[in-house]
This record gives C-alpha cells, sequence and structure tokens, in this order.
C-alpha cells in the first residue's frame, strides 16, 4: 500500500515537472551594490546587463541611495 502511494506521489510530482514550462524557472536576477575604490556606496549610477538572449538587448537600472541596484527578469544567455 505504501509503495503505491509512493509510485503515485513521484509520478504526480515527474508530471508536474513535465508541465511546468521551463521559462518560469530559467528567469533570474543579478543583484549588486555600486561602490568606489574607496568602498563609499554610489548612488544613482547606471548599471547594465546586455544579452542577445534579451528582447531589448539590453536592461538597465539606476542604483538606489545606498548604492544597491537589481536587474530583473532576465533569461539565459552569454
Amino acid at each position: 500500500m505504501a509503495r503505491k502511494v509512493a509510485l503515485r506521489f513521484t509520478l504526480a510530482v515527474l508530471g508536474g515537472l513535465v508541465l511546468y514550462p521551463p521559462a518560469l524557472y530559467a528567469q533570474s536576477a543579478i543583484a549588486g551594490v555600486v561602490k568606489d575604490s574607496s568602498g563609499a556606496l554610489l548612488p544613482g549610477v547606471t548599471v547594465e546587463a546586455a544579452s542577445p538572449a534579451l528582447i531589448e538587448k539590453t536592461r538597465s537600472v539606476v542604483s538606489d541611495e545606498r548604492g544597491a541596484y537589481t536587474i530583473v527578469d532576465l533569461r539565459g544567455g552569454t
């Protein structure tokens, strides 16, 4: 009985993975903090990611008041 339950659970999980679109779990983000050579935080800096995998070819953001930035919804590529 326990083997049947385990087998059904395994098949359900594998079936869910097959139906789950790969594009949804392949997306990611790049985040960081912009600092100068002395380690001071730099707000207002434009950070850019470029790749042929992006529809718009480049995506840019501006670092916030803490120098932090996050570029989201990136797809795999070079």
